[in-house]
């Protein structure tokens, strides 16, 4: 039954009906008459539906046009700039459990409270109904996904994230599919959500579904970016996939015909992004990677976007020349929360002189502002953004809408530790890999002069998006390797030793570890077994550093870089095995590999009779 005919016009109301779903409908329905927009336009995958997007962004206020064609900028409020993980909960239904790391509410409780503030949340706006698909369409990666948003920035923003998906809607025909309701709120005068204290993000397992009021930011309002990893990360563990906060990147090893695919999951500020974006490699996807199992027994994966929502600080013609030319060359491209002095857009890093006036993201700014706190006011903020399709990269891999998705030959896991951590390193087993995956840290604090900053763990750089319990989660891991007939290599890397305060690798080394590991891959390069697994060998890092950046790469550098400091490592083991111990369900082997790294540690220690052992002592 079309209960929603009053509603819509017409023209709006055919689209509906010709998805033949009556499921979207009454989805639809409900949140028209929760939410009480002034009128409701859906969405296809016309270029017709999506220019009407695009202009009522402008029209709105919420994006600007600037100097370059296809550029705008979009501001969020000045004190909704990153994810509020305060108010992301998971609703949880009474009687269950999931970790004391992940942040619930009751699911009665929760739907009551958000329902409240959505109840007329759009009242005088505009309802925007979009469909989206979640990985490659036609492909058995794909997840259709309903968006219904009254914010034409987050349904423009999501046009460059994700591939369209209304035709694909129509296709299926069933109730098989996420759905995402968002309502910006209340707005103030510069057409930014105004009651922040009401900001809520509830995500449903139950329903497979996110509930967002009052915010813009994308982290916050973006229905198909971290919030719906989460509802992916659910059905994956009922279906026996993987759903990961990875990149995907192919490797193109210099004067060999070929290319290499790996995923890589970073904490923030790991080197997530140089590493996928390196020079001379092509990326697939820079965030979310869905990984499968195909007919031949190989890992695939594939990118869950088309685009990229990327921190833009210290993004400069030096360090990130792909990207930088992208921002910089005109394109179809939403920037948030930059400076913008006649029209031209200015971030924190990126290598030029900034002016000292213009607007950001909180208004009318001039150096030396401060906020009501006291606090200065950077030119732009620290979590600045773009938005842009990575098609539009000059890195972009040929294979990004694979429908088959790539073949996986190595994941990489990278922390940040200033003072233990190798370079780089390869598991001993996919087991053994796994382990290291889950005992991931990153230091929260650059670590200077010779400090070591606070480590946080962060199990496959995706804690923060965990909605099933973690023991669960790494028996996920386990068993899909156990399913996998060529499981891929597992690597780890650290960018982040430090001697006397200063980096023991230069930013640039890192393509050389990337190279290591790729020529592991078809045993091209030999390694040196340690009690934390295969290290490279000397003479091929020389080699590499010789032919690939024409640097002399001394000995004493390799001996300080790969030594293998026992003490850092064996106080890890027991960081990590007094997080997992509070934990349920956690799998016996992986307390058996902590195990065994701790005895091949205290059995190097005796042998060698010293904490800190030279790689070559192990050859």
């Amino acid at each position: 039954m079309l209960s929603v005919s009053s509603f819509l016009d017409k023209r709006n109301l055919d689209k509906l009906k010709a998805l033949n779903n009556q499921r979207v409908i009454d989805i639809v329905d409900k949140y028209i008459k929760l939410c009480k927009p002034a009128k409701v336009s859906v969405i296809t995958d016309s270029e017709e539906d999506i220019s009407y997007i695009r202009n009522l962004a402008i029209r709105n206020g919420e994006e600007m046009e600037l100097k370059l064609k296809g550029h705008t900028v979009h501001y969020d409020n000045y004190y909704d700039q990153a994810r509020d993980k305060k108010n992301t909960r998971i609703l949880l239904p009474k009687g269950k459990k999931i970790s004391k790391y992940v942040n619930t509410i009751d699911r009665d409780e929760g739907l009551g409270e958000i329902n409240h503030f959505l109840d007329g949340s759009m009242k005088g706006k505009e309802m925007l109904v979009c469909f989206f698909c979640l990985g490659p369409t036609n492909s058995k990666f794909s997840i259709p996904a309903l968006q219904i948003t009254d914010s034409a920035y987050v349904a423009h923003t999501e046009t460059l994230l994700y591939r369209p998906g209304y035709e694909m809607f129509k296709r299926l025909g069933d109730d098989n599919f996420f759905y995402f309701i968002h309502s910006a709120g209340e707005l103030d005068s510069r057409n930014t959500s105004k009651e922040l204290d009401k900001r809520r993000i509830y995500i449903d397992l139950e329903d497979e579904r996110v509930l967002s009021v009052n915010n813009q930011y994308g982290g916050n309002s973006l229905g198909l970016k971290k919030l719906a990893l989460r509802l992916a990360i659910s059905r994956a563990s009922k279906e026996d996939w993987l759903c990961e906060h990875m990149f995907i990147m192919g490797v193109h090893p210099p004067g060999k015909d070929r290319v290499t695919y790996f995923t890589g999951a970073f904490p923030s500020m790991c080197g997530k992004t140089s590493t996928a974006m390196m020079p001379g490699h092509t990326v697939v996807g820079d965030d979310i990677a869905y990984l499968r199992i195909d007919d031949e027994g190989y890992c695939v994966a594939a990118n869950v976007e088309q685009g990229i929502f990327g921190v833009i600080k210290d993004i400069n013609p030096t360090d990130d020349p792909q990207i930088y030319r992208a921002l910089t060359t005109p394109r179809e491209l939403i920037f948030s929360n930059v400076l913008v002095s006649d029209k031209v857009p200015y971030w924190i890093g990126m290598g030029k002189k900034i002016p000292d006036r213009g607007i950001n993201h909180s208004g009318e700014w001039y150096k030396g502002k401060k906020d009501k706190e006291g606090n200065e006011i950077p030119p732009s903020s620290k979590n600045a953004r773009f938005t842009l399709r990575i098609r539009e990269l000059e890195n972009a891999d040929d294979r990004i809408d694979d429908p088959n998705g790539v073949r996986v030959s190595g994941i990489i896991y990278g922390g940040r530790d200033s003072n233990t951590s190798v370079p780089v390193s390869q598991s001993l087993s996919w087991a053994h890999g796994v382990v290291i995956g889950a005992a991931l840290e990153s230091e929260t604090t650059a670590a200077t002069l010779g400090a070591e900053g606070e480590l946080k763990h962060n199990p496959m750089a995706n804690m923060d998006f965990l909605v099933i319990p973690l023991g669960v989660y790494i028996d996920k891991h386990l068993r899909f390797g156990d399913d996998l007939a060529y499981p891929p290599l597992i690597f780890s890397t650290n960018y982040f030793l430090m001697e006397n305060g200063k980096y023991l690798n230069e930013k640039t080394d890192k393509v050389v570890w990337l190279l290591w590991m790729e020529g592991r891959v078809y045993g091209e390069y030999g390694a040196i077994e340690t009690p934390i697994g295969y290290i490279p060998r000397y003479e091929d890092l020389k080699n590499l550093f010789r032919d690939v950046l024409k640097k002399d790469y001394k000995v004493e550098d390799y001996i300080k870089q790969f030594s293998i400091r026992t003490e850092g490592y064996l106080r890890k083991i027991d960081r990590i095995e007094g997080i997992y111990k509070g934990e349920e369900n956690v799998p016996s082997v992986f307390y058996r590999h902590l195990e065994q790294q701790r005895q091949r540690l205290l059995d190097a220690q005796s042998k060698f009779k010293k904490p800190i052992i030279s790689p070559f002592d192990f050859e």
